[in-house]
């Protein structure tokens, strides 16, 4: 487990990280969302060490990493934005340079570098030199370095930065790999439509606070408040909008689309389960019913008019 409490960091007469407190389990996606500025990085490079907070507290996995740096830091990989590269060297030369100056025994090198190759999609381009690879394949190159020590810890800063759709995807794709695999990761990213698809938490910073923090869910609800309902039927509007004008959870329903109705709706899933259940009883063709998943930007950008702006 990451803990972090009440961490600060100050630059000369800048308060960068205010008073911050969170948790993270292992296999779970934690994402660092937060406008340039919010103290993200700056908060990365506090857990990692590489800069002294003014007070708090950083644990990992029960170690003291401002007590014990050496020993906390250990367990964290850290994939910087834009990380440097060696342009003279072919793909697993380059790993192999790095398993190296991690002290993988040389007769292990070879099986660790196809190892991670293979996890990350790149063996095929393993005698490929590195200023040949795209964005997307540079970035997954340096995360197959940070994934050699085994670290339980990741700390990816804006992985996905100048990547295009189709590297982001496969990005998407190692990363909840490594989650099922017990690996705790942290992802600081400004793009938040793709973040939501497989971070299993979230953090909202805003001027170096943590306005918000919790489950992907926890925190829609937090923000959004009631949850909404979407429903789209074949026709019989009239006999839908009389049962809903019943029902004791339900708000009132508007039509967002020709037969496509939204209402915010009180109920836990028992009563979710049983409303759809009365529709379908009378009848009602159903095309689609389920509760409506603001995304990301949407939860961002309410956290930022209600409670920092």
């Amino acid at each position: 487990m990451l803990r972090v409490r009440d961490l600060r960091v100050d630059y000369d007469n800048v308060c960068a990280v205010r008073d911050l407190d969170f948790e993270i389990g292992p296999g779970e996606v934690y994402g660092l969302i937060g406008p340039n500025g919010a103290g993200k990085t700056t908060t990365m490079r506090a857990i990692l060490g590489l800069l002294e907070p003014t007070y708090g507290e950083i644990e990992v996995d029960g170690i003291d990493v401002r007590e014990n740096p050496e020993e906390g830091c250990h367990r964290i990989g850290f994939m910087p934005d834009f990380p440097p590269v060696y342009e003279d060297l072919v793909c697993w030369e380059f790993l192999d340079l790095f398993a190296a100056s991690y002290y993988v025994p040389k007769r292990q090198r070879p099986d660790v570098i196809e190892r991670y190759l293979h996890l990350v999609g790149l063996w095929e381009k393993r005698d490929e030199f590195v200023p040949n690879l795209s964005r997307g394949m540079r970035q997954r190159l340096m995360l197959a370095k940070t994934l050699i020590p085994d670290p339980q810890f990741l700390m990816l800063d804006e992985p996905a930065s100048g990547v295009d759709p189709h590297g982001r995807a496969d990005l998407k794709r190692i990363i909840k790999k490594l989650a099922e695999r017990g690996k705790t990761i942290v992802v600081s990213s400004h793009i938040l439509s793709e973040m939501s698809e497989f971070c299993t938490s979230v953090g909202i910073m805003e001027r170096g606070k943590m306005v918000v923090s919790g489950t992907v869910e926890e925190v829609r609800r937090k923000v959004m408040g009631q949850a909404v309902m979407a429903v789209q039927i074949l026709d019989k509007e009239e006999a839908l909008l009389s049962l809903l004008g019943r029902d004791k959870h339900a708000g009132p329903a508007h039509e967002t689309d020709p037969n496509h109705y939204e209402f915010a709706y009180e109920g836990e899933d028992p009563e979710v389960a049983d409303l759809l259940g009365r529709i379908v009883a009378a009848g009602i063709p159903v095309v689609s019913f389920g509760r409506k998943k603001e995304g990301l930007e949407e939860v961002f950008l309410k956290v930022g008019a209600r409670d920092v702006s």
